[in-house]
Parts: C-alpha cells; structure tokens; sequence
C-alpha cells in the first residue's frame, strides 16, 4: 500500500512540475511578445514624426524678405527660392491678410516647402525638389554622382465642395441693404450686383418693392464655409418688369452672362464709372454759371457725386492716352476704346494709371476728388464718340456676343433648370 502512495504522490509531484513549467513559458513567451509589441510601438512613433509647420502671417508694412527673416529662414535661401518662383509668381506682392505656410524637414529641420494662399481660385507651391546628376568621373573604379537640390514653383487650382443655393429679398432701401437683412453674405450680393451692372444702374434705377433672387454657389474647404463662388443665375424685378441673367460658357472667346434669350447682358460700357450718391449736374450744351469761379461754361459731361477716395473704373477696355494734370480739370485721365469711343474722367483726388497702359473694364484708373475747378468730391465724366462729346445716360451701348445659332440648344437646356428656380 505504502508504495502505492509513493506512486501517487510522485505522479502529483511530477505533475506540478510540468504545469509550473509550461507557466514559466508562457510567462516568457509573453515577456518577449510584449518586448517585440513595444519594439513595434516605438518604430511606428518614429514613422510617426511629422514635418514641421509654420503659418507667417502678412501684415501691414511686412515684405517677403523680413517674413522670411522673421521665421528664421537664411537670406541665401529665401533668395534662391524667390529667384525659382519669380517667373511663375511674384512673392513680393504677397498680401497683408493671408499667410506664407512654411514646412520644414521632420529629419534636418530644413525648409522644403512655401506654399502661399494667392486668391480664392489658386494657390503658389514652392518645393525643395532634388535630383540625381550626371556621373562626373570614376574614383577607385567607382562612378561618381552628385545630388542636386532647386526649388521648383507651380501654381495649383484649390479644390473646393461646392454647394448651389438659392438666396431671395425685396428692396426697402437697397438691394444690398435688404440682402444683409435676409443674411446674404455681402460678397455675393456684390457679386450679384457686378453681374447686373450693365442693365441696372442701382444708384438711381432700383426702387422700394422690387425683389431679387438668385442661385450661386458657395465654397467650403474641410468643411468649412470659405466664401461665395460664381453667380450661376440671377433675376430681379425693377418696377415690375424681370430682367435675367444667366452665366454661360459657350467657348472659350464667349462666356459670361447673358439673359434668357441668349444676348450678351455685358456691354461695351459700363453704366457709370463710379460707386456715386447722386448726379450732380447733367449734359447739356448750353452754358451754365459756376459762381465759385465765376465761369460760364458748356458741361457736355455727367457728374457723379460720390465720397473722397471712392474708385473711379475704367468702364471699358482700351488704351490710356492720358494721366496728369489737365488744369480746371484737375487729376485726369482719358482711355481710348476703339477707332470710335474714348472716354474722360476729372477732379479726381490721384490717379491710379500711367500713359500707354492697357486697362479693362472695371480696373480702376483714380479715385475720387475735388481737383481743379471742382466745388466738392465728384467724378466729372465725358464720352466721346467720333471726336464729339455726346451723353452717355442716352447712348445705346454696344452689346457684347449672343450665343451663337448652333449652341442655343444647349443655351436653353443649361439655363431652363435654374430658370425655373427663379421664378417659383
């Protein structure tokens, strides 16, 4: 019997061994996983390091050059990447407002990339780009290269997710007044009105109860609402009567807005070369007596009352054939068209163009002011046409192109779907 206990009580004994010993194991084979995990861990927090970023801001008085120093950045280098860039874009004229985003290398710290915000549409990329160079020779039997670094700069279009929607409002003092009430983003009321601009003059033309509406788009960048885009289609109804507009692209020579029949809303002239309060004397071929200089004079111009400094455009493209001093005229400036229309623009407080230089529709050429024979802040504006000043309030202007005959279909199907937004 006893050694039959014996024989039990080793087998109990061997077997507590064995367990003891594939625990002891495991033990281990864990210790070395958790080794091998934490390894793991560290190689991926390596992988893990990120380029470092840093965002300059442009302010007032700031140029390229002091930014730069600003960040640290050696005067060789932001020459060498300005000099890259020049051709593609300027960096001198960054603007006050935006940022220089500047990465520098997670492993030297050295800058490898500018990249600069230029408008809503495009963005500058300046990138450290290296390459490998020809073989310059053999050392020991070995070829010898060389690894040669420039910056490369290109301009790339900003991708946006855009959303089309449909704002509306009825005029109690102004159509922008009552898109702020309705919480229209100005910009795109301003855009709205900048696409109406040849066939209403708002300073005069709109009034209490006329109602607007229109679909645009509106712009967002990692879910954030950057600003509005394009005006797709408009509608406003001045005195009861709806006048359209519609942007189309029908090549590349013919986009813009046109209303619901296909003709070009974009003239030749503008309605007005300035933002202005109120006209304050009219055409006219008569004389009339200016006590303040005691003068009689013809005024074969219209004169737009407006504030100090408010911009004088260009309301066409063309040449500028004169920028100076012109005596009762003050600060002037004239801008020839074509064989047939030029136009002048007076009493300005500066102008903002030089003699010879290309202008187009919009730009602006001064400001405006009191110079010369001028009793308060006007734009004194003349056209002329053939050699003789006539009253631009009742030329008719030339239009800009129609959609041609083969592409109306596509005209009428692009522009049907918005349409029928507009007048629901």
């Amino acid at each position: 019997m006893k050694r039959v206990h014996y024989i039990i009580l080793g087998v109990i004994l061997i077997t507590i061994v064995v367990v003891f010993t594939i625990k002891q194991i495991a033990y281990s084979d864990s210790e070395i996983v958790d080794s091998v995990d934490n390894s793991s861990s560290i190689e991926e927090q390596i992988d893990e390091k990120q380029d470092r970023v840093e965002q300059v801001e442009i302010v007032d008085g700031s140029t390229y050059g002091n930014l730069m120093a600003s960040a640290g950045i050696d005067p060789n280098v932001y020459m060498d990447l300005y000099n890259s860039a020049v051709d593609v874009y300027d960096l001198a004229k960054v603007r006050v407002g935006r940022v220089l985003n500047l990465t520098f290398d997670k492993d030297t710290d050295e800058l490898k990339q500018l990249m600069y915000q230029i408008d809503l549409e495009n963005e500058l990329f300046v990138n450290l780009s290296s390459s490998v160079a020809s073989p310059e020779g053999r050392e020991g039997g070995i070829t010898a290269t060389t690894t040669e670094t420039k910056w490369v700069a290109e301009i790339v279009p900003i991708e946006y997710d855009i959303e089309v929607v449909t704002e509306k409002g009825v005029v109690e003092s102004s159509m922008y007044q009552a898109a702020l009430d309705s919480g229209i983003d100005e910009r795109a009321i301003v855009e709205l009105a900048n696409a109406f601009q040849w066939s209403l003059d708002f300073s005069m033309e709109v009034q209490t109860g006329d109602t607007f509406v229109f679909t645009y788009e509106k712009l967002y960048r990692d879910g954030q609402y950057v600003a509005p885009g394009k005006i797709i289609a408009g509608k406003f109804v001045n005195k009861g009567v709806p006048l359209y507009v519609f942007y189309f692209e029908e090549d590349d020579d013919n986009k813009g807005f046109f209303d619901q029949d296909g003709n070009s809303v974009q003239k030749m002239f503008l309605k007005a070369p300035v933002a202005y309060k109120y006209i304050s004397s009219g055409f006219t071929t008569g004389r009339r007596y200016v006590a303040a200089f005691n003068v009689s004079t013809k005024h074969r111009a219209i004169d737009y009352a407006a504030a100090y400094g408010t911009p004088v455009r260009a309301v066409g493209n063309g040449s500028v054939t004169f920028s100076g001093w012109a005596g009762p005229y003050g600060n002037k400036v004239s801008i020839r068209h074509n064989g047939t229309y030029s136009t002048n623009y007076a009493h300005m407080s500066k102008t903002a163009v030089k003699k010879g230089q290309r202008v187009n529709q919009g730009d602006v050429i001064g400001y405006v002011g009191s110079t010369g024979f001028s009793t308060g802040p006007h734009v004194h504006y003349e056209m002329v046409k053939n050699g003789i000043k006539i009253n631009p309030l009742k030329e008719v202007l030339p239009p800009g192109k129609s959609i041609k005959d083969e592409n109306k279909d596509r005209f009428f199907k692009e522009i049907n779907k918005y349409k029928e937004v507009l007048d629901k």
